[in-house]
């Protein structure tokens, strides 16, 4: 873990050089982080629900014509049902991501990267659980995908929220913001 923290460049809070008058600045960052994975995660476990409840084994639901439907699916690999086989695997890493994600957020000083990781955090919890908790089995289970447009991928919320949160990151690294709140130009 410690690699990525250096990749990423936020430096240690636990240092002596940290100023007590950042302290509740970061415990803000800390909580706008918890609020959106919390969110995104109810969002996604609320969905879920409903769809394994009202959908599956029933007919899509049209949103928007043959554009956009709501499908039951059950995906046990990654993207675009994708590593089948490797459902243990993507268990594995839904874990360390959420690790990763919680050893930063303790030097965590920039609201956007509090959000943007916040939406990583709720959406890997959101798809770990179903690979934990549905069947066919513990850490073997297949995410319920339901959102349906043409010619693509079913998805569900969770992987909306990642994806969300990945292109913030992608757009804060541009910009040379880092999570500790400092910017760099390079």
């Amino acid at each position: 873990m410690a690699e990525a923290e250096r990749i990423i460049g936020t430096p240690d809070l636990d240092d002596e050089a940290a100023a007590p008058a950042e302290q509740p600045k970061g415990k803000r960052k800390i909580a706008v982080l918890l609020g959106v994975a919390v969110f995104a995660y109810l969002l996604d476990l609320v969905s879920k629900t409903i769809v394994v409840a009202k959908l599956e084994n029933h007919e899509p639901i049209e949103i928007i014509g043959d554009l956009l439907k709501f499908e039951a699916v059950r995906n046990p690999g990654a993207a675009f049902g994708i590593g089948e086989a490797f459902t243990v695997i993507f268990t594995l890493i839904a874990a360390v991501v959420i690790v990763v994600i919680v050893r930063l957020a303790r030097k965590l000083y920039s609201m956007p990267w509090a959000v943007a990781l916040g939406l990583l955090l709720g959406g890997a919890l959101g798809n770990l659980t179903d690979r934990i908790f549905r069947s066919p089995g513990v850490f073997e289970g297949a995410v319920v995908d339901f959102i349906a447009p043409a010619h693509f991928a079913v998805f569900n919320l969770a992987d909306s929220a990642i994806v969300c949160g990945g292109f913030l990151i992608v757009i804060l690294s541009f910009k040379g913001l880092d999570p500790d709140g400092t910017v760099h130009k390079d």
